[in-house]
């Protein structure tokens, strides 16, 4: 199974789900849209899925344009038909970002449950990109789900998440398919994930919400100097 497939045979049952496996799912998605400034033009959405997060974004950003890119096609049509009230403002694109990057840049990137696919090099050289395609000033928001940063902490993650999953009276089949989803993940720790930011150039990198394996964290792109 690899990831496209995987998501374009979840694409229709997705988002019946996301409340039952996201146990912090208000302060998580929440903590991540606050993040990004009201007056945003130019946002771009990485494995924008169903358009979940596009949707709060563009609630929150009265001007903004969002574009969102996925793998799956499947889920891009999802998220056309969330979006549709306000289809002006976006632009879908099917896409693998891993692969190609979407022109111009942005005033906000952002991201949710999407680049913990990605093993360690892939993702260093994502953010790489983002912060290529950034404006001066701008964001990237990345709220994404980490491995512990030991064995013990992170079988208390997994313990919790499963626990909780179980307990939200989500229905078997769905619950087994999430767990098969959960084989194509490349999870890392967190911490090397903000050190790689800052080593690529990132400000004011920091973690604004954790619950157990859940994380929001966030940099900025410089702004130029003023000369003189």
């Amino acid at each position: 199974m690899n990831l496209k497939s995987a998501f374009d045979r979840a694409a229709s049952k997705y988002d019946q789900t996301r409340r039952q496996l996201i146990p912090c799912f208000d302060l998580f998605y929440g903590t991540a849209v606050e993040l990004i400034p009201l007056e945003a033009q130019r946002v771009l959405d990485l494995g924008a899925g169903t358009g979940l997060l596009s949707s709060l974004v563009l609630a929150h950003c009265p001007s903004a344009a969002v574009t969102l890119a996925d793998i799956s096609t499947e889920m891009l049509d999802q998220a056309k038909t969330r979006l549709n009230p306000a289809a002006g403002r976006c632009t879908f694109l099917p896409m693998d970002y891993q692969a190609e990057f979407p022109a111009g840049n942005f005033d906000a990137i952002v991201s949710a449950l999407s680049i913990h696919h990605l093993d360690a090099t892939a993702k260093r050289s994502l953010f790489h990109r983002i912060f290529q395609h950034l404006s001066p000033g701008g964001i990237f928001v990345n709220a994404d789900q980490v491995v512990g940063e030991t064995p013990e902490i992170d079988s208390r993650y997994c313990a919790t998440w499963v626990g909780a999953v179980r307990q939200s009276g989500i229905d078997p089949a769905a619950m087994w398919a999430a767990f098969e989803r959960t084989k194509l993940d490349r999870m890392s720790p967190l911490s090397p994930q903000l050190d790689w930011l800052r080593d690529i150039g990132f400000t004011e990198v920091s973690c604004w919400f954790q619950h157990y394996s859940f994380v929001v964290f966030s940099g900025k792109k410089p702004r130029a100097k003023k000369e003189g």
